[in-house]
């Protein structure tokens, strides 16, 4: 198949520190002599040129088919939107190679390439224009694109009276419209309310259908894993995963670091009994440890319990809440129809299973209660553990509700019209 993007060893170099204006010989030389004795002080040597960069990206290599539609994903300050300005040619590359065969469209920011002063109207033939299309080619697909954008009312308004959310909807619908072999997309689209998005979103998936390539980045794992057919991971400005999107977001959840007990403490434990509570901690769908646990996917708690003579029929229960306290649910043996709970020295493994995590992203507090079989506790444990949790694809729409007002937990629904 052939490639359409190649990136090879490409690195973007920022010179960090205060500009400041012209200096006299004099100054400078007294400034360089004052850096340099404040290095010796520290015992760190000459401050060369390198001490004032930061490298945004460094070594980027990969290759993109005709059609792919690829999720860029990382933490903040990754390099994400770095690596994609540089490949629509806002800034250029310090080192490496770039080639592009198609024509690009990107949506980094909102309202790139619009004039505040031209109208809705006015924008969208000039923005087309900047995406290399000739007026005609923009004038078959001018009334798709009032209409994906839903700004009929404002296309003769100047663009600056546009709030955020309107500049998404034109600036998107300009980008998708205009058939680019290769579309560039920053996570803007979190700026349009939940039913543009998911439009938007879905305008993606047509693009990539039509054979076009599209590169994705978001902090969205649900979106990435309907939308991506492969992935990349960035950290610090490189590239440490690359492959099947689902494995390269199980990678960039490992990275995610949670609360845990220092090794080797109990975190609770019962002397009269011999009970105690050595770990909780996390696996994913696959069965495997985890520092978090992905919304809409199978994930499990565990629980590991040192005892020191056989333990029968114990009620465990964890509360889950939010960091704020308020309970989101309580995952109880007993309520949930399990048989109670039999401990074999010298440690038993026990696992809650979430068939469907029903959480929304964010953090969580674990509290665990253990419980012998009159009722009697074992011990109550306020705050056993703190654990993540990421965007997922719940709904199987690559959509979760906004946080603001979406609630505590995520309920699986069906809607019928009778």
């Amino acid at each position: 198949m052939k490639s359409i993007i190649e990136i090879s060893n490409v690195g973007k170099r920022y010179r960090i520190g205060i500009r400041r204006g012209y200096l006299s010989l004099r100054e400078e030389l007294t400034s360089k002599a004052a850096g340099v004795m404040r290095s010796f002080s520290r015992g760190d040597g000459i401050v060369g040129p390198e001490n004032d960069e930061l490298w945004a990206l460094k070594d980027i290599s990969f290759n993109v088919n005709e059609g792919e539609t690829i999720g860029i994903i990382g933490r903040n300050g990754a390099g994400k939107s770095t690596l994609l300005k540089v490949l629509s040619k806002i800034t250029p590359p310090t080192t490496g190679r770039i080639i592009l065969r198609g024509r690009v469209a990107s949506l980094l920011e909102v309202g790139t390439g619009f004039h505040p002063e031209l109208t809705g109207r006015e924008n969208i033939y000039l923005n087309g224009t900047i995406l290399g299309m000739t007026r005609a080619e923009i004038g078959k697909k001018f009334d798709e694109i009032v209409a994906f954008s839903e700004i009929e009312k404002f296309l003769d308004t100047p663009v600056k009276r546009y709030s955020s959310g309107m500049y998404v909807r034109l600036a998107f619908a300009v980008a998708a419209h205009l058939e680019p072999e290769i579309l560039l997309v920053d996570e803007v689209l979190a700026v349009g309310d939940a039913e543009f998005q998911k439009k938007c979103l879905g305008k993606m998936g047509d693009v990539a259908q039509a054979g076009r390539t599209v590169l994705f980045v978001s902090h969205n794992m649900g979106a990435v894993s309907q939308l991506c057919s492969s992935g990349i991971l960035l950290a610090g400005g490189q590239m440490t995963a690359s492959g099947k999107t689902n494995d390269v977001v199980d990678a960039y959840l490992q990275t995610i670091s949670i609360s845990r007990p220092t090794a080797g403490e109990a975190i609770a434990s019962n002397d009269r009994l011999g009970i105690a509570l050595k770990n909780v901690g996390l696996l994913n769908n696959r069965g495997e440890e985890s520092p978090v646990l992905q919304t809409g996917t199978q994930g499990s708690i565990r629980l590991v319990l040192e005892s020191a003579s056989l333990q029968k029929n114990l009620l465990v229960s964890i509360a889950v809440n939010t960091l704020n306290d308020t309970r989101v649910c309580i995952l109880h043996t007993r309520i949930s129809g399990s048989p109670g709970v039999d401990l074999q020295p010298p440690a038993t493994q026990l696992l809650c299973r979430l068939p469907k995590v029903p959480f929304l992203p964010g953090r969580y507090r674990l509290h665990v209660k253990v419980a012998e079989a009159n009722g009697d506790t074992v011990f109550n444990v306020p705050y056993a553990a703190e654990i993540a949790v990421e965007s997922g694809d719940f709904f199987g729409t690559g959509r979760l509700p906004d946080a603001a007002w979406a609630g505590i937990a995520l309920v699986e629904h069906a809607w019928q019209v009778i």
